[in-house]
């Protein structure tokens, strides 16, 4: 009980971004035993599944696609990201992770990209569908809340998986959280970037062997959009991680025990942002519309979210 309960303040003061004091000889075993956790899903069996549900019943799904993100780096970005990220946050805070799905809405015009949603279908003939079944599935398999992490976000792939998340939370009943990574960063600087960065960043701490800067070449960088992926830096990875990863930590502990009270204004607030984001083309517009300002609208998205101010999230909505 005690080691809980010393998590959950561990989390919560990460999430908020504050410091905690020095940490015994104890906790800090206890940090490492958490860090080495298997909680991947594929690699679990059946009594561990039911253990960590036990304990924690929140799954993860993280979701990405092949593209092409500079000659710099692997074309599986996306979703190899997420799933790190998902990882850390379930041995940090519990629950267990799905493999990342390798498929998505768009993707750059560059060799060795598969696109199996045509960019701009924010009706999405096959991802949607899918994300649908993966909900149904792991609410029948005992999931009690489910994060879905896109680490690839054109502007149709967000709203596709946010939009799902809101009416899976409805039809289930329980809450379904559809989101980019890098929403739950824009107050440390992150607001996304393709290849950029912000993902090589992100990588080359994650994941830092598949990064080579040195293949970049000179700019301007083929299929590269953002910051110079030169500034990029193992340390800015970090600080992106950590920021991630508390955050989903004190959801996926929180999210299961959510009252019916909660869910309603969880999905309240996501309805509202996800309608932004649909409605303010008019038909006609860039579907990047209600992007124009998110920076600056919904900067504090990731820290209300975990702080569970899901008005503040409705309000900010209202202004993009």
């Amino acid at each position: 009980m005690t080691d809980t309960i010393g998590r959950r303040r561990f989390i919560a003061a990460a999430a908020a971004g504050t410091v905690l004091g020095s940490v015994s000889q104890g906790q800090a075993a206890s940090a490492q035993d958490a860090a080495d956790r298997e909680v991947r899903l594929e690699f679990l069996r059946p009594r561990e599944i039911v253990a960590a549900q036990k304990q924690c019943p929140t799954i993860f799904q993280p979701l990405g696609t092949i593209e092409w993100h500079g000659l710099h780096n692997v074309v599986g970005v996306d979703a190899v990201k997420a799933h790190a990220l998902c990882v850390r946050a379930a041995r940090t805070g519990g629950g267990v992770v799905t493999p990342p799905l390798f498929g998505g809405v768009g993707g750059l015009n560059e060799p060795h990209t598969f696109i199996m949603d045509a960019e701009e279908n924010i009706f999405a003939n096959l991802t949607r569908p899918w994300l649908e079944q993966l909900c149904r599935e792991m609410a029948r398999n005992g999931f009690k809340a489910i994060i879905m992490l896109t680490g690839h976000y054109g502007a149709a792939q967000q709203i596709v998986v946010r939009e799902t998340a809101v009416r899976m939370s409805r039809a289930l009943g329980i809450p379904v959280l559809g989101t980019p990574e890098y929403w739950l960063a824009l107050d440390v600087g992150y607001t996304g970037d393709h290849a950029a960065w912000g993902e090589t960043s992100l990588m080359m701490h994650l994941y830092p062997d598949t990064v080579r800067l040195s293949e970049l070449g000179d700019p301007p960088y083929q299929g590269v959009g953002g910051r110079d992926p030169k500034q990029s830096s193992e340390a800015d990875g970090k600080r992106l991680t950590d920021t991630i990863v508390a955050r989903l930590a004190i959801l996926a502990t929180n999210m299961p025990r959510w009252t019916e009270q909660m869910l309603d204004r969880f999905v309240e607030a996501e309805a509202a942002l996800v309608a932004r984001q649909m409605t303010a083309p008019r038909g006609k517009g860039n579907l990047w519309t209600a992007w124009r300002n998110a920076a600056s609208v919904m900067k504090d998205y990731g820290k209300h979210l975990a702080a569970e101010e899901f008005e503040a999230i409705r309000d900010a909505a209202a202004k993009l």
